[in-house]
């Protein structure tokens, strides 16, 4: 079977020492899995990717129309964004990332999706923050550098835990009615909003949703977790910004 765990990298970041490692549980046989701790806490692990996917496919799902324009707010270990890439209708790909060195991972391929990403000549990445990146003025900034105040068909977020459980303070004041009409502005008229959550139905967070978005909803993604023997889940919010 190999080694049962072997760190890949560990570089400082602007927000701490971010780590990527490799191991394998015999229990689970002989599969790589990838873990990206910050400090001494996890970020993200290939263990469980379903509500990742799901992210895209849900929020794809509702967008409207072809050649569809799509912002993914962080790139973890990549499968939002290659699960954005298998839809056909999306002709563009901005992948949001804060941290320098996790860019890095997928453009060495040392992550097992960063090959994929850099052979579709639809994927770009973008290094930068996404929430600043989200309020900026439409006339001067927005997430395509190359394209101040352009609008996408959706914006992905998969950042933070969940909308109280934040990676940094520095994100919390994204979560509001303000700002998030502020990164409205870069969605086409019926455009889609989508975001991963690690916890269950937020409704403070959905009425927020709601001073800004019409068709509000929040999807439970379920799946099977070996260590614990039952079924867990994450949540997808999507909505809509009105015509």
């Amino acid at each position: 079977m190999g080694l049962l765990f072997e760190q890949i990298d560990s570089q400082p970041s602007v927000i701490g020492e971010i780590t990527l490692r490799r191991r394998k549980i015999p229990a689970l046989g002989d599969r790589d899995i990838y873990e990206v701790k910050l400090g001494e806490e996890f970020l993200m692990s290939s263990m469980f990717v379903d509500a990742e996917v799901a992210l895209s496919d849900i929020g794809l799902g509702e967008t409207e129309g072809d050649n569809l324009s799509v912002v993914v707010g962080g790139l973890g270990l990549g499968y939002t964004a290659v699960a954005a890439l298998k839809h056909e209708r999306v002709s563009e790909l901005l992948v949001v990332e804060y941290l320098k060195p996790v860019i890095g991972w997928h453009q060495q391929e040392k992550v097992p999706l960063g090959k994929d990403l850099n052979a579709d000549p639809r994927n770009r990445y973008i290094h930068g923050s996404f929430f600043d990146l989200a309020i900026a003025d439409p006339e001067t900034g927005g997430f395509d550098p190359e394209a101040p105040g352009k609008q996408f068909d959706a914006i992905l977020l998969d950042i933070d835990h969940s909308p109280r459980a934040l990676l940094h303070d520095s994100s919390a004041s994204f979560y509001t009615a303000n700002n998030l009409s502020l990164m409205a502005r870069q969605l086409k008229p019926r455009g889609v909003f989508a975001m991963w959550s690690n916890e269950g139905e937020d409704d403070e967070f959905m009425a927020t949703l709601r001073e800004v978005f019409t068709d509000v909803a929040c999807h439970v993604v379920s799946f099977y977790n070996p260590f614990q023997n039952r079924e867990s889940f994450n949540t997808v919010y999507v909505a809509r910004k009105p015509d």
